[in-house]
């Protein structure tokens, strides 16, 4: 089956390197039963199972999840939904009773921006007294945009390149995208008011902050969080229009709720580990920062563990890129840091990995690394240093057979790290 792609209603395949020793084969299995836990499907389903709308509600779906949420939807209110809209990255649609657009994702393309107007046109042909259900996860920050005047796709692609490369974390990003839209920050509840409207989210933040989900399009933000910004992302911010306020009248029939998030995730790979025979700790730390330094530092930190145990975390780290950064995203730069820590011993396994089954820009979810990465990929010619430094871990990944691909996971609550020291 190729990346990218997969049957909705079955688990994820997932490929890694062909070695079978039984620690890698424990923590992919656990990553696994993490990701079905925390599954858009079945976390809507069970939350809408026994909903009644005695008028029918419409649907909008958007993220990285959308099409398992609205299918999720489909399975608890199957002929309640009256219609429905889902918007997802280009490569995770699937088929559904209702239109599916696909839009580009990390970077917004002309998709994003035609996704909007069809966001909005779809908001505007229903009755004000409708009910809305709005299946909301991570990813749609750039899955769907409408511009202020004076703004264009080029300026929006230049603002999102900025902001990938950094180092901010994703609320301070989406707190600046969010300015620079009039779907986001609130303002789809604007166009939403004075329709009641529930939103079931999939947290892919720290602290499963709605102001940050999606860049909080159904909710105010009234942070102040600021960075240094170059002097021309401040200028169109300057331009932009204000957010609604806090108490607008425009949330009072909205309705938020969060089904699924990273803790989740982490719970269920620690109890699938104890499933399987080993002992787990769920570590409390969310790990966040420099991916290489953080993959440094979990190295160490496995090197002194105690032998026996999986350790996993939750979080999402960070990456400054260099002008031209290289294949892979934070989990493989993160994996490829603490391979180089791991060089050379012979019983420490790390896993690091997206939940939505991309990691940065490529199909692959991370990776799964030991003591003999660093040495597999140089035999192929490639300098594990090298790559970490060019951002460029997938490719060296690639060689040494470390990389851990799902396809779409129809979920995205950040990503998990799952490390092992063994007896």
């Amino acid at each position: 089956m190729p990346a990218g792609r997969r049957d909705a209603r079955r688990s994820p395949p997932i490929r890694s390197s062909p070695l079978k020793s039984d620690p890698r084969h424990l923590l992919l299995e656990a990553y696994r039963s993490a990701l079905a836990a925390v599954g858009g499907r079945d976390r809507v389903r069970r939350r809408l199972e026994g909903a009644n709308f005695p008028d029918g509600v419409y649907v909008v779906a958007l993220g990285k999840a959308a099409c398992a949420m609205a299918e999720g939807a489909h399975d608890a209110l199957g002929g309640q939904i009256r219609d429905a809209l889902v918007i997802t990255k280009r490569g995770y649609a699937q088929p559904l009773p209702w239109p599916v657009l696909e839009a580009g994702h990390p970077r917004p393309d002309t998709g994003s921006i035609d996704a909007g107007r069809a966001l909005l046109a779809f908001i505007d042909r229903l009755p004000e007294a409708a009910e809305v259900l709005v299946l909301l996860s991570g990813g749609a920050s750039a899955l769907a945009e409408v511009l202020p005047d004076g703004v264009d796709l080029d300026a929006l692609q230049r603002v999102n390149d900025w902001l990938l490369g950094s180092g901010l974390d994703i609320a301070a990003m989406n707190r600046i995208r969010k300015r620079l839209s009039l779907i986001k920050g609130g303002r789809l509840a604007q166009r939403l008011a004075p329709r009641r409207t529930l939103c079931l989210a999939i947290s892919d933040v720290p602290g499963d902050d709605p102001r940050a989900i999606g860049s909080g399009p159904l909710t105010a933000d009234d942070s102040q969080g600021e960075v240094a910004l170059p002097p021309w992302l401040a200028e169109l911010l300057r331009a932009a229009p204000s957010l609604p306020a806090r108490g607008d009248a425009c949330f009072e029939r909205v309705s938020y709720e969060i089904i699924a998030g990273n803790r989740a995730a982490v719970a269920a790979a620690v109890a699938a580990v104890e499933r399987l025979g080993a002992v787990a700790v769920a570590e409390p730390e969310f790990i966040t920062g420099d991916a290489a330094t953080v993959g440094a530092r979990l190295a160490q930190s496995l090197h002194a563990a105690a032998p026996g145990t999986v350790h996993v975390w939750g979080g999402e780290t960070t990456v400054r890129l260099p002008p031209r950064p290289g294949r892979g995203g934070r989990c493989q730069q993160l994996a490829l840091a603490a391979a180089l820590g791991l060089n050379g011993s012979t019983d420490i396994w790390l896993l690091a990995a997206g939940t939505d089954g991309s990691d940065g820009p490529s199909e692959d979810a991370g990776a799964l690394v030991d003591g003999g990465t660093v040495a597999r990929g140089e035999l192929a010619g490639t300098e594990a240093g090298a790559a970490l430094r060019a951002a460029d871990a997938g490719s060296f990944l690639e060689a040494s057979g470390d990389l851990v691909q799902t396809g779409p996971t129809g979920t995205n609550v950040m990503d998990l790290m799952l490390g092992l020291r063994s007896r």
